[in-house]
């Protein structure tokens, strides 16, 4: 967030000045310190110089001390902007002159450069800055101390510290989604949808809480509405739409919908064919479909040694690599891998 600064009339006065020949002219220099709103160095920071004159840029690292030395200026009017973390937290305007090479002092004290020269309804303008920036630090504080006691596994505890905060600030989207989380931690479904749905009235387009939200919906025994919150995440966030069509193939293969978690593996697969998981549990799925010939034998639905088999090619180490071995020779079949071997599966007795 830009902060408003006195550099308006200062640059007007430069504005005025005739523009300088630069020709065979010697760069010059800029040092300066800068401080806080409490007169503290600030670190961590850069000094970027903005030839208006020309429109480039060139920056300068601020040392542990708060201060920095800027060498190579050619003459003209430029904008020294203050930048930490990203944000640009003080402008001030600076004319370097013709001549030989000089050294200039600019420094930045932020107590001084916000308050000089500004109009009442700008003083006011900086003040609901600094409180929104402080609010803000306070709910990340908040949202920190959650995910920590969440990680930790004390979910009534991180609810005991969000509900309060949510409702304090109910138009911050994160504070909804976070408490969802807490809930559904804790395994009280009704209260975790309730707060997702909060979240999501804030931002509609939000691929996590929605799938958030179909995870309670999937908790609470809701398969439907679970699902439907998949597909409107994978809708909103094409970019993870394997993770959330994977997530309703889970829901499905859970409540023994054998052909809808069938078809939620196939999405998967569609928009990433490289997702090993996607073909091992679509084939666990269709060994569901198989059935048993004249002879005793299992008849394998069509496309489950297929299955199998790319889970291998893809994860021939991977978690599920001896069941997809084992289901393959249920059904009779050779075990084929990633390196181009085969060889014969070893056969199970029929229980």
């Amino acid at each position: 967030m830009k902060r408003f600064t006195a550099f308006l009339s200062l640059w007007a006065l430069l504005a005025s000045l005739s523009a300088v020949s630069v020709l065979a002219q010697a760069p010059s220099s800029v040092h300066g310190s800068t401080k806080d709103e409490n007169g503290k160095p600030i670190t961590d920071a850069v000094v970027q110089f903005e030839n208006i004159d020309k429109g480039t840029k060139q920056t300068v690292k601020v040392n542990n001390k708060g201060e920095y030395y800027m060498t190579g200026l050619i003459p003209g009017k430029y904008i020294a902007h203050l930048v930490k973390n990203g944000e640009t937290i003080d402008n001030l305007p600076i004319q370097i002159p013709s001549g030989l090479g000089e050294t200039y002092t600019l420094n930045f004290d932020l107590a001084k450069d916000l308050s000089q020269g500004l109009t009442a309804e700008q003083k006011k303008k900086m003040e609901e800055i600094k409180a929104q920036n402080k609010k803000i630090e306070g709910l990340n504080t908040t949202l920190q101390q959650a995910r920590d006691l969440e990680k930790a596994g004390n979910y009534d505890q991180a609810i005991a510290l969000l509900q309060p905060a949510a409702e304090q600030n109910p138009t911050e989207d994160l504070l909804w989604g976070y408490l969802g989380d807490a809930y559904k931690g804790a395994k009280k479904y009704p209260e975790a949808i309730e707060a997702y749905q909060k979240a999501i009235q804030l931002k509609p387009t939000s691929g996590g809480y929605l799938s958030g939200l179909a995870d309670a919906y999937a908790k609470a025994g809701q398969v439907d509405k679970a699902v439907a919150e998949y597909d409107t995440a994978a809708k909103a966030e094409p970019a993870n739409a394997a993770t959330y069509y994977f997530n309703e193939g889970a829901v499905f293969t859970n409540s023994s919908k054998v052909d809808e978690a069938i078809a939620s593996f196939d999405k998967v697969i569609s928009v990433d064919p490289n997702r090993a998981d996607a073909y091992y549990w679509k084939g666990v799925n269709l060994m569901a479909k198989a059935t048993t010939g004249a002879d005793g034998k299992v008849v394998a639905a069509p496309g489950t040694q297929e299955a199998f088999q790319k889970y291998l090619e893809l994860k021939p180490d991977g978690s599920n690599a001896e069941a997809a071995k084992a289901m393959l020779a249920s059904l009779g079949a050779t075990v084929e891998t990633s390196y181009g071997k085969t060889k014969p599966a070893s056969k199970t007795k029929k229980q």
